[in-house]
């Protein structure tokens, strides 16, 4: 059994991962904001999943939070959020929240659980970062962008540092069916469609079943690898 800490495990994609860890007999540590959405699979009473409402933006605190948590085999930081704003009218506080969410506390969470992780197991420890096709263009809403694409630079900094004692990856989906993909503007979203070879947009759980894999089963030599899931629509 693998002691999982998902961050915005209880929707979206996020869920879909906590299904299948749990199906997997593993027992999952989600860790999100907001607990009061409703969800097919009612994680707040399962035997195999422990919660903690917190918000990650309270970077200060992130130490806390971590010190509360005993075992670690795997982190998936899988929390993040996409403004619909331009540069020309992204307000500071938006452009620190974006941040503060997006990139500091996913590498403070790296940080702050490098040691946990690499307590000796027959388990090689593992981190799966989601990132975003945002990290990889010149995205409209310029701050989401950045932090995710410092998400990929910081997958590949971190595997680089651990040499192989813990295991890091990230994925770049492209538009994604869940809640967030309510917050892009219809024109955009269109856009997207148009670049994609099937029409449509990725499933939660084909991103899910992406970084599942990456956290469980693939190969170790896979390391500091951002993989795309975005239908070719870059």
């Amino acid at each position: 059994m693998r002691n999982v800490v998902i961050t915005g495990g209880n929707k979206g994609i996020g869920l879909a991962l906590t299904q299948k860890f749990v199906e997997a007999g593993d027992h999952v540590h989600i860790i999100a904001r907001d607990f009061s959405n409703k969800a097919n699979f009612d994680y707040q009473n399962h035997p195999q999943v422990t919660y903690t409402q917190f918000d990650l933006t309270d970077i200060q605190n992130l130490a806390g939070l971590a010190d509360s948590i005993e075992k670690i085999d795997v982190l998936v930081n899988n929390a993040g959020l996409l403004q619909p704003l331009t540069f020309d009218n992204y307000p500071d506080e938006h452009r620190d929240y974006s941040l503060q969410l997006n990139i500091i506390a996913p590498v403070t969470l790296i940080e702050l659980f490098a040691n946990k992780l690499q307590t000796p197991s027959d388990y090689t420890p593992r981190i799966v970062n989601n990132a975003s096709i945002a990290g990889q263009i010149g995205h409209p809403d310029i701050w989401y962008g950045i932090g995710k694409a410092g998400l990929i630079n910081a997958t590949k900094a971190f595997a680089k540092a651990f040499q192989g004692k813990i295991i890091v990856n990230a994925v770049a989906p492209s538009p994604t069916e869940t809640d967030m993909l309510a917050s892009i503007p219809e024109h955009r979203q269109q856009a997207f469609l148009k670049n994609t070879i099937s029409g449509r947009f990725a499933t939660a759980q084909e991103v899910a079943d992406t970084m599942f894999w990456l956290a469980t089963d693939a190969p170790e030599y896979i390391n500091g690898v951002c993989i795309d899931i975005n239908n070719g629509s870059k």
